[in-house]
């Protein structure tokens, strides 16, 4: 009877393989475009903007740069921390791991909500590209979340 009980426990606290790719997914989207602009930023080339009108102003501001690191660079990082935590659980298949990057994204989270702030508030104009560098880092936050909770 034991044994019936510690499996269902088992399963119940199971992270679906879906989160573990949605993990993947978002990190190498955020990836690539963080990537994009931190490659724009050490090119001096313009970030081409059609959706709205902003990337300029957002990406040559004072906040785009923190201590001469480019954010967008920071964002690569980030992202490629997620990426490679989550490959890393997939292979090992040590739980540990994968909490590593659940608790990590609350970096992104916090990172997203300020530069959205800032955006907004401070900047007055808005950056297509950081906003789906938000989203990405608020979908991997909610992820986070998800795996955090079936322990």
């Amino acid at each position: 009877m034991m044994n019936l009980e510690q499996s269902l426990e088992k399963q119940s606290s199971k992270i679906p393989k879906w989160i573990v790719y949605a993990f993947l997914i978002v990190s190498a989207a955020g990836f690539v475009d963080a990537t994009y602009l931190a490659v724009k930023h050490y090119s001096g080339s313009p970030v081409s903007c059609s959706i709205i009108q902003g990337c300029e102003r957002v990406l040559t501001s004072r906040y785009a740069v923190v201590y001469g690191v480019p954010v967008a660079l920071l964002g690569s990082i980030y992202y490629t921390v997620i990426f490679v935590l989550t490959a890393a659980f997939i292979d090992t298949k040590r739980r540990a791991v994968l909490s590593y990057a659940a608790r990590f994204t609350f970096v992104g989270f916090i990172a997203a909500l300020w530069f959205l702030y800032l955006q907004v508030f401070v900047i007055r104009a808005i950056c297509f590209y950081c906003i789906v560098s938000a989203v990405s880092s608020v979908a991997l936050f909610i992820l986070g979340m998800l795996v955090l909770s079936r322990k």
